[in-house]
């Protein structure tokens, strides 16, 4: 299977690099905290799943493509079609560019499943900066929710288990560039820069063997880039080029001026079509 390219040529690298340049820093602002819940109970366990929305394009059904709940998704298949776990950032699944992402996914053939971390009663909820022992207790829920995902998503009639893409956003992203599995054909890490900083007690990236991987982030984005004043690292780039140094299957990009939430941006799909169309293709 082949997914059409729409205005951009297949890419093979796409790279732009900041200059080396420190910046200075100022002092946090303070960071906000509610919600007591760091870890999935067996109901909420299930409900992550149950709660996800699923988008499927038209081959799967044989009709309009679908896009709603995994509890409501069907439960037979015309065709096996690859698909994207998608973990959300912090604002949960209420951002509409994850709807909207995941339609266009749907559109180019590529079926995608965004489970609900929210589905946790009294899960924590913050305003950065809070303290790094606590974003890490969250970074652990989110890679929990990754293997529930993919336990859901290889039962499905309409996954093609040879070609699952683990991506994520923000805070989701975090646990993207963790995951160490070698259970999918490739990862796609949104604002993320794979740095130490504070969001992280060290970043922690993993490097799977010739696993593809793609980078895109803002050049000035406000949490992980040195835009960032109180980022707690003078030296950082601002994206994951450090941490993928060894692999020769990853793709950094960059792109100026952009905000925090960019997966729509045009040739930001651009960039991820085509890199799904290589990685992908069989």
């Amino acid at each position: 299977m082949r997914f059409p390219i729409r205005g951009l040529a297949p890419l093979a690298v796409a790279l732009s690099l900041v200059t080396g340049a420190t910046h200075a820093q100022t002092a946090a602002p303070a960071g906000e905290l509610s919600g007591k819940a760091f870890e999935h109970t067996p109901a909420s366990a299930a409900t992550v799943v149950a709660q996800a929305n699923v988008a499927l394009p038209a081959a799967v059904t044989g009709g309009p493509a679908f896009f709603g709940k995994w509890r409501d998704a069907p439960k037979e298949a015309k065709a096996q079609v690859p698909v994207v776990v998608f973990l959300h950032g912090s604002s949960g699944l209420g951002l509409a560019a994850i709807e909207e992402w995941q339609r266009w996914l749907a559109g180019i053939g590529i079926a995608s499943v965004a489970p609900d971390s929210f589905a946790l009663p009294d899960r924590v909820t913050y305003k950065s900066p809070i303290p790094r022992d606590t974003y890490e207790k969250i970074h652990r829920l989110r890679a929990s929710e990754i293997a529930l995902a993919l336990k859901a998503v290889g039962e499905a009639p309409w996954a093609d288990r040879t070609r699952l893409v683990l991506a994520g956003t923000s805070e989701g992203a975090t646990a993207v560039a963790r995951a160490g599995a070698k259970d999918f054909a490739a990862r796609l890490i949104f604002s993320w820069s794979c740095e130490d900083n504070y969001f992280v007690e060290a970043h922690a990236t993993q490097v799977v063997g010739d696993q593809p991987v793609l980078n895109v982030i803002s050049s000035v984005d406000p949490f992980f880039s040195p835009s960032n004043g109180w980022l707690g690292n003078p030296a950082a780039r601002g994206h994951c080029a450090a941490a993928f140094a060894e692999s020769g299957r990853a793709v950094i990009v960059l792109i100026p001026g952009a905000p925090h939430t960019l997966i729509n941006l045009p040739f930001v799909r651009g960039v991820t079509q085509s890199f799904l169309e290589t990685a992908l293709k069989k």
